[in-house]
């Protein structure tokens, strides 16, 4: 059987609606839109420092009929695991059973800078997150009695959702990546190459086999960075940006998974980044790291990194996602070379 053939029918292609700030909400409906329309299964939304997710959400909701969709992450900081509940609930229900929960602990960049949370034991967190929504989905009572939250006596006042909403969690080193197979219905991992998947998905085995649960049962989503564009240089410009930006720019998450996998070189990155010589940072940025961790270029480069990711046994979704200094245009040419549709 032909892998291409294979890893089409056992492999969703999702979108990762734009990290980068967009002009009105309106904007980020009219994308689900489109995706729903090209034929993506799923529409994620991050939650950085521009509109909240919940309420962007709710409104691709309302405008959608058949496309899953859900926040890629919203942190366990700045919500309860309660208020989290009851918003998985809100949200299944107004989006008809289409609703996937993304959480993850974020960084202490994002928690403590724009939060003022202290970031402390994120594992921890994460698991007794996951608990607490879970009870809370379930209709019941909730007591909980945990390292980080006490809870006595909530329940919903509505219906629970039917059916239960996954709740998935992101995580990027072994022992986050092992908590996801052992206690959530889904893991995201970003900044991967196909075979630091397949380690991860290693992890994911291992989490599974101590929680006594069937890997099968935890689904693996992979966000590529894509861009394909007629300019193939300038794609892959957008991209190399991104990365590096990512590397450099947002603590060191990213920078020590890309070293987990062999490439040295981000630290090279980071510290480059970190002093201010962003021209420098861009050039440590080889070929070879861009190929192995995007989608950009011309259409045929950028459709053969998309499909060395789904071709991986284990990975259940990719995500097509876009650099944060694409524009509108860049955004949907992209959006609509990679659509499953137009295999």
């Amino acid at each position: 059987m032909d892998w291409r053939i294979f890893c089409e029918v056992m492999t969703d292609r999702e979108v990762h609606l734009p990290v980068a700030a967009q002009p009105t909400v309106d904007a980020l409906v009219d994308y689900a839109q489109t995706a729903e329309e090209l034929g993506y299964d799923c529409a994620w939304l991050p939650e950085t420092w521009g509109r909240d997710a919940v309420t962007v959400l709710t409104s691709i909701a309302e405008h959608t009929d058949s496309i899953d969709l859900g926040p890629s992450i919203v942190n366990t900081y700045s919500r309860s695991p309660a208020l989290l509940g009851q918003t998985a609930a809100t949200l299944q229900e107004v989006s008809d059973g289409r609703f996937r929960l993304g959480i993850g602990p974020s960084g202490p960049i994002v928690i403590e800078n724009w939060h003022g949370r202290e970031y402390g034991n994120p594992l921890r967190r994460t698991r007794e997150t996951v608990d607490i929504v879970r009870q809370v989905l379930s209709g019941e009572e909730v007591e909980y009695d945990g390292e980080n939250f006490s809870l006595s006596g909530f329940r919903l006042r509505c219906e629970p959702p039917e059916p239960m909403p996954p709740i998935e969690v992101t995580g990027m080193g072994p022992k986050a990546v092992e908590l996801a197979g052992r206690f959530a219905d889904g893991w995201h991992g970003i900044m991967l190459t196909p075979d630091g998947a397949r380690d991860r998905l290693e992890d994911i085995e291992r989490g599974a086999e101590l929680g006594d649960r069937d890997p099968e049962d935890v689904s693996v989503r992979v966000g590529v960075t894509a861009c394909v564009l007629e300019d193939a240089e300038r794609a892959r410009e957008l991209a190399r940006q991104h990365t590096a930006f990512y590397i450099g720019g947002m603590g060191t998450f990213y920078r020590d998974a890309l070293e987990r996998q062999g490439y040295d070189e981000a630290v090279d990155v980071h510290e480059a980044w970190q002093e201010g010589d962003r021209e420098r940072a861009l050039e440590l940025i080889g070929d070879d790291l861009l190929d192995q961790l995007c989608a950009a270029g011309d259409l045929e480069t950028a459709r053969e990194s998309m499909e060395r990711y789904e071709a991986v046994d284990g990975i259940d979704a990719v995500w097509v996602s876009f650099p944060r200094g694409a524009n509108e245009e860049q955004i949907r040419e992209t959006m609509t070379a990679l659509a499953p549709d137009d295999e």
